[in-house]
């Protein structure tokens, strides 16, 4: 398994990994970003390049 942390505290909800692994990431109807906390070792490249493609 893949752990996910999201520093909420820098995110600004651009939702740049939600174009990279939106089953991972998404942005809520008030534009805030959900994430799930885990996910299996498969995505874990998606996940690396949703991160990398962050502007925070």
């Amino acid at each position: 398994m893949v752990t996910i942390t999201v520093d909420m505290d820098k995110c600004q909800h651009y939702g740049q990994c939600c174009f990279e692994a939106d089953d991972v990431f998404a942005l809520n109807d008030d534009g805030q970003l959900e994430y799930v906390k885990e996910a299996d070792e498969s995505r874990r490249a998606d996940i690396e390049s949703a991160a990398d493609v962050c502007p925070m």
